[in-house]
């Protein structure tokens, strides 16, 4: 990233980012954990827990950065011309659709940068949009990147946009938020562990009691490792985690990782078989995906609990619906995306979770990938 003199960008290495990478990271491996092993030992309050804490956790984030936000939104932000470079629609299903700009921004008191914004506009103002249009945009001083299009500027604003001529910034000027960069992901990753950790030791005993029953009446399958990805699946769970520069969102990558865990299993046959479930599928509780992570938990045998074949999942409409929730949410600059697939309560439902500096949105879809509510980032 490259910034333009004169703007100063906050670090995120403090020690507040980093205890707070802990405390994510930690609540993550804490509650996923706790799910798991409450499945596996029928602790009926663990496993309401590890649903019940990012919740809370959630929750407490979003009041211990009220303050900040009230001071973010006392600052008295910047006016200044811009120019646009080029644009494009997102998506959308309503007359506010959203739309990318890649903007040349010329303060009255700094040089001129570029930046890549994301905003709705009314499908009636979208002819107003042309690239080298200018119009006029405002910004926090202390937060370039965060521009957003003034719709109705006040009369001196329009008198200067009609004689305004720009030019476009050079490539090198385009400003970005600055990332977490690796001690965040480092400390995350700590809490993870050590989430996942304290649940596995305090539960020990129950938990692997069970398995070596398990043992002797079968043989658990290994893990299967290679260069790009590792399997590891048991009688209760299943993961794939896969190596860099690669994602779930890939085509068919998931429904590889979901075929490998579910494969040679027949609890799906025979009598009592729900609808959809198919010939030979391993049923699940609950299907998490990530980035580079998949989780899946198995139903227990003569488990009564709502489960489905995590073979009919909509695969094509996931990054569809990771990409409205990181773009359409309010959510400028996603940093974690997670689809949870469950029919607990109801029909099986997929909900998109997004977090970002701007707070936490989420979307839910049904069993076909259509979305049926969103909450967009507070």
């Amino acid at each position: 990233m490259t910034i333009t003199t004169g703007m100063s960008s906050p670090t995120h290495h403090t020690p507040v980012a980093l205890v707070r990478g802990l405390l994510t990271g930690g609540v993550i491996g804490t509650s996923l954990a706790a799910f798991v092993v409450g499945v596996v030992i029928e602790n009926v309050p663990l496993f309401v827990a590890g649903l019940s804490l990012p919740v809370v956790y959630g929750l407490l984030f979003f009041l211990a950065g009220a303050p900040r936000r009230a001071r973010e939104a006392a600052v008295v932000p910047r006016t200044a011309l811009a120019m646009i470079e080029s644009l494009h629609a997102v998506g959308g299903e309503s007359s506010d659709v959203p739309v990318r700009f890649d903007l040349t921004v010329a303060p009255d008191d700094a040089p001129a940068y570029r930046v890549e914004i994301t905003q709705d506009i009314n499908l009636v103002d979208l002819p107003d949009y042309r690239p080298r249009g200018v119009l006029v945009v405002e910004y926090p001083p202390d937060r370039p990147w965060r521009v957003r299009i003034v719709k109705r500027p006040t009369p001196e604003w329009e008198d200067r946009v009609a004689g305004a001529r720009l030019d476009s910034a050079p490539g090198p000027t385009l400003v970005k938020e600055p990332p977490e960069g690796r001690a965040f992901g480092f400390v995350a990753l700590l809490g993870l562990l050590l989430g996942a950790a304290a649940v596995i030791v305090l539960f020990r005993a129950d938990l692997f009691g069970e398995d070596a029953g398990a043992q002797s009446s079968s043989s658990p399958k290994p893990s299967v490792s290679s260069s790009s990805s590792t399997t590891v699946v048991s009688s209760a769970t299943g993961t794939v985690t896969l190596g860099p520069d690669q994602s779930f969102l890939d085509k068919g990558e998931l429904r590889r990782a979901v075929d490998a865990l579910t494969k040679g299993e027949g609890e799906g046959k025979g009598k009592g078989k729900s609808e959809g479930e198919g010939e030979g599928a391993r049923l699940a509780l609950t299907v998490v995906v990530q980035e580079r992570l998949l989780s899946v938990v198995f139903s227990p045998s003569g488990s009564q609990a709502p489960r489905f074949d995590p073979r009919s999942l909509p695969y094509d409409r996931l990054p569809a619906l990771v990409e409205e929730a990181t773009t359409t949410l309010g959510v400028d600059s996603p940093r974690t995306w997670q689809i949870t697939f469950d029919n607990l309560t109801g029909p099986l439902t997929a909900r998109v979770g997004v977090t970002g500096p701007e707070g936490t949105a989420s979307l839910e879809a049904d069993a076909k990938g259509k979305v049926l509510r969103r909450t967009p980032a507070r």
